[in-house]
């Protein structure tokens, strides 16, 4: 199965210990070698340290019981538009961060888009990512795919207004200042008030993520956040990676029971060469086209594809 194969990289070693009551970067261990000593971890470029014992490790990290017991292929709900709002940090999300009365701007987004339901063209899926000191977005950003869009800025008075003209009549010029988006977008869920399962995994799949994608020298092209649930506790780890097809459209692939021995194999082949890691994928996003490869009623978003030779950052 073939994508896309855009990215350049270098060659790697694998590095991630096994066992430690914290993790670090290291440049001779593998995540299968036993480590007795704590080491470090280093996360959301070093600015916050995640710390479990060995036991959480086996209950809740990589060699709990349940990994790999599950077939992943076709456990993704269906949806056809993908939109994050950048709010805050994994450690101060509470569980149901969309529905919590102490953030505000969260919930109204989500029930704007849950009120508008049936109206809006596409199925339309939100989710919370990590936004402000050491990532390139503040709160109220938002990140729109797959037509590959940030709108700068939201605020709680404006929400309603950006539901109508953004997602519903898809006129994102009438809703403030934007950026149109470029390369590849991978988002891992490390919502641990949530499933301590993705509180274990996401931290260090983050970790190991940035740590390969400098090595590759693809820090202008591949961006990585760690994101609130996305459904399937079980599965972590868990990501999503929005990048472009062959077409240059832009394709939401997600995986589950990902470990950090598997980050190198997934920027080789699927960011790198196109290919889909199947023995981890868990599904896509999808929008139902007609013979004309149009749907009826299309958002009238802009699409990625006209961008996809765009050199634009986030």
């Amino acid at each position: 199965m073939r994508l896309w194969r855009p990215h350049r990289f270098l060659s790697f070693s694998r590095k991630t210990p096994r066992e430690p009551l914290f993790f670090f970067r290291s440049t001779n261990l593998s995540y299968s070698h036993r480590i007795q000593s704590p080491i470090l971890l280093h996360f959301s470029e070093s600015r916050r340290f995640s710390t479990f014992s060995i036991a959480d490790d086996e209950k809740y990290g990589f060699r709990r019981p349940e990994m790999y017991r599950s077939n992943l292929a076709g456990t993704v709900a269906a949806y056809e538009r993908h939109v994050f709002l950048c709010y805050r940090s994994p450690e101060v999300w509470p569980s149901r961060v969309e529905d919590s009365d102490a953030d505000l701007l969260p919930k109204l987004l989500s029930s704007a888009i849950k009120a508008h339901k049936n109206e809006i063209s596409f199925r339309t899926k939100l989710t919370i990512c990590e936004a402000g000191e050491g990532t390139e977005y503040s709160d109220g950003d938002v990140l729109i795919f797959p037509e590959m869009v940030k709108y700068r800025g939201l605020k709680d008075k404006d929400v309603e207004m950006f539901v109508e003209d953004v997602l519903l009549n898809g006129e994102l010029r009438e809703s403030g200042a934007y950026d149109v988006l470029a390369g590849s977008y991978i988002f891992v869920c490390a919502h641990g008030s949530r499933d301590k399962r993705c509180g274990v995994c996401g931290p260090v799949l983050v970790s190991k993520l940035k740590e390969e994608i400098e090595l590759r020298g693809l820090k202008d092209q591949t961006y990585v956040h760690p994101c609130s649930h996305i459904g399937g506790h079980k599965y972590a780890g868990n990501l999503i990676i929005y990048s472009p097809d062959s077409d240059g459209r832009i394709m939401g692939h997600w995986y589950g029971y990902v470990t950090p021995d598997d980050v190198p194999e997934l920027l080789e082949k699927h960011i790198g060469k196109g290919e889909i890691i199947e023995r981890l994928w868990r599904g896509r996003m999808e929008r139902t086209c007609d013979e004309k490869g149009k749907k009826e009623g299309e958002s009238k978003l802009t699409s990625a594809e006209i961008y996809k030779e765009t050199t634009n950052k986030p």
